[in-house]
């Protein structure tokens, strides 16, 4: 069995409904549009049914609800995007193990309560939130409560996805980023600063059960360890110990403590970099499908070949796969 932890869906009756929201001919459309398996899901199963053993444990494709509405209006978005990923689990239930709730983070007040909801009732196996939330960063105040629900509540995980638009810059010259720079080289760097300002600010010192998930292999983490922990003790000696959020350890282990997806297109040496600074436990088997040139297949492939060529024990594999999949979410 192979569990794909980070793939998109758009459900249909949702679809609708963020297009009432979105202004017309919008990037998000255009998106969406131009990726049928999203919302198709007749198209979504040919393509698994070209990958044996493939299962999903599908989230909610972009725009986050908080970045399509205001607080108001997020909260129906989330409900509804909610209820019809939870159909399309209970009809699927051979194609879609679970799904991941999608939370108006704009209002938290009824993002906690949605969250209850999901879980409680709807038997979604954690929450999915973007990096920035509406310009924010991960680890303002407001957002703790749910931090501490997840982790103590419930000792379920949060999907974190990167949503940097094209109005982050590549240079402050300009006024929009070209050439798609700010996904392709952007979404990996937001990753990377969502991680470090949770690390860095002592939130996962204060809340050491809480349990995040990364897309696309934690961006440039893995790379970067001996960059991360020589600059850090430097911080330290210039600043003084306690200069980082009151955090006990090394930065460098709070890093460990994430879990990477294999969404990276393809790469066998970045996914034997990344083993090697997590561990195989930390690895988890993720697509972003369907959001490429062959509507999904293309990304199933390279990742699963990736997998496939790694120079570890055929028990790894298994694990990555599946095995850490299921015992991080607790299925039975």
């Amino acid at each position: 069995m192979k569990i794909d932890i980070f793939n998109h869906v758009i459900p249909q009756k949702y679809k609708e409904a963020l297009y009432k929201v979105l202004p017309t001919g919008s990037p998000a459309q255009m998106i969406i549009d131009s990726f049928p398996a999203l919302y198709d899901m007749d198209q979504r199963f040919k393509v698994m049914d070209k990958f044996e053993g493939l299962q999903q444990i599908i989230t909610l494709g972009l725009p986050m609800v908080e970045e399509a509405a205001d607080s108001n209006k997020a909260v129906d978005l989330a409900r509804l995007a909610n209820d019809e990923m939870a159909k399309l689990v209970s009809k699927y239930p051979d194609r879609f193990v679970a799904a991941v709730a999608s939370l108006p983070m704009n209002n938290m007040d009824a993002a906690l309560k949605e969250a209850d909801r999901a879980i409680n009732e709807l038997n979604f196996k954690g929450v999915q939130i973007g990096s920035p939330i509406n310009d924010k960063p991960l680890d303002l105040p407001e957002f703790m409560p749910l931090y501490e629900k997840m982790s103590q509540e419930y000792d379920l995980p949060i999907w974190i996805h990167p949503v940097r638009s094209q109005g982050y810059v590549d240079y402050k010259t300009e006024k929009m980023s070209k050439y798609t720079i700010f996904a392709v080289f952007g979404w990996p760097y937001e990753t990377a600063v969502a991680m470090a300002r949770l690390v860095l600010s002592g939130i996962l010192e204060k809340y050491p059960k809480v349990k995040f998930i990364t897309h696309h292999c934690s961006g440039m983490i893995p790379f970067l360890e001996q960059r991360i922990a020589c600059s850090y003790d430097t911080y330290k000696m210039r600043f003084g110990k306690d200069s980082l959020g009151g955090i006990t350890k090394d930065p460098i282990d709070y890093f460990k403590m994430f879990y990477f997806d294999t969404a990276i297109n393809g790469s066998t040496p970045a996914l034997m970099c990344a083993r090697a600074f997590c561990s195989t436990d930390h690895l988890l088997f993720g697509t972003d499908m369907p959001l490429d040139s062959e509507l999904g297949e293309q990304f199933a492939r390279q990742t699963i070949g990736s997998i496939d060529r790694m120079d570890i024990e055929d028990v790894e594999k298994e694990k990555i796969y599946e095995g850490n999949i299921k015992k991080l979410l607790r299925f039975s």
